[in-house]
């Protein structure tokens, strides 16, 4: 390496202790690498890009005594190396061309080398690849034998692939989140399809079902009216009950013409509500109510009662309670039910 001119190095920044120490190793390892000039030659691996131009064309462009003063000024002002386009070593790179025999510009260029060499290291170790391959044009344009380039060159080289495995790497794990993403939108659009379905279906089928209530209340009413319209046979007297608990009357006359006969399983008596019994208040009710096929009864309802609302609800759920043989058809009749408290 050549000694730096006293002006030159009255420009140059004083390093710290530890940069200083970092500079020694660095051009230690160029002295050692001098011994294999083959390997200077290019890089270990073939994957780092073609250097970049190490002058931009506004500084090519400049005339001897521009890049002169320009270089003075950049040396003065601590740009070495940096920003590109407006540094000390691509004026002094330029004025080389222009004036290839100057021994002081070959000085400043060997001088400004460990400073270049230093933040090519620390860009590949903020990974700013970019930065680091300007570095390294400007290098390789200084001294292209200089024994460190082939070590900088690979280390790029490098640093480059490993940040392309990465991106590649985050770019196959977005592309897997975005599958397991859509999966799931595709699963929960599944389960909303599937829901909606079972919700019309529970839908349809209640709307069915309270179709067919109706139309069995609608032909109930039918038959009612048709039945009120024939003439009545005429009513047993209702049995007195036993003294002991009331009991229900005779059954009238079937409501449904031609009806099945009535077999009575089990007819419990009503209970007898507390306040008539208290008050000692008798009377009775009559019951219309249907003995469905299995025998049990539904759609009871009052007829007549005497008094009225008294023994109303307790007819009601005595007649609910009664069962019948099943028959082969609903058959609608009617019961009286009298209550007397101890007769």
């Amino acid at each position: 390496m050549s000694h730096t001119s006293p002006q030159l190095s009255a420009r140059l920044p004083r390093l710290p202790l530890i940069l200083t120490l970092a500079l020694a190793v660095a051009l230690g390892a160029c002295k050692k690498e001098e011994a294999a000039p083959d390997q200077a030659a290019g890089p270990a691996t073939g994957q780092a890009a073609a250097p970049q131009p190490a002058v931009s064309d506004s500084v090519a462009a400049m005339s001897p005594e521009q890049l002169r003063e320009a270089a003075s000024a950049a040396l003065r002002e601590q740009r070495l190396y940096a920003p590109a386009g407006n540094n000390a070593m691509e004026y002094y790179l330029a004025l080389r061309d222009k004036a290839p025999n100057d021994p002081a510009v070959a000085s400043a260029l060997t001088d400004l080398m460990p400073y270049a060499l230093i933040a090519a290291e620390q860009s590949i170790a903020r990974e700013d690849i970019a930065e680091a391959k300007r570095l390294y044009a400007l290098m390789q344009k200084a001294d292209p034998k200089a024994p460190a380039l082939p070590r900088l060159q690979q280390t790029i080289a490098q640093q480059e692939q490993a940040l392309a495995q990465r991106a590649q790497q985050e770019e196959q794990r977005t592309e897997e989140e975005q599958r397991r993403q859509a999966e799931l939108e595709r699963q929960r659009q599944e389960q909303q399809r599937q829901a909606q379905e079972e919700a019309a279906r529970q839908l349809a089928a209640q709307q069915a079902a309270q179709r067919e209530a109706e139309q069995r209340a609608a032909a109930q009413r039918e038959a009612e009216q048709r039945t009120a319209a024939q003439p009545q046979p005429a009513q047993p007297q209702p049995a007195q009950p036993q003294p002991a608990a009331p009991q229900p009357a005779a059954a009238s006359a079937p409501r449904t013409a031609g009806a099945t006969t009535l077999r009575p399983i089990s007819t419990p008596a009503p209970t007898y509500p507390p306040e008539a019994l208290r008050a000692g208040r008798s009377g009775q009710v009559q019951v219309e109510f249907t003995v469905g096929v299995d025998g049990t009864v539904t759609d009871a309802r009052v007829i007549n009662a005497d008094p009225p609302r008294v023994f109303d609800r307790a007819a009601l759920a005595a007649v609910r309670r009664w069962r019948f043989q099943p028959v082969s058809e609903p058959v609608t009749t009617r019961r009286t039910i009298a209550f007397n408290p101890g007769g």
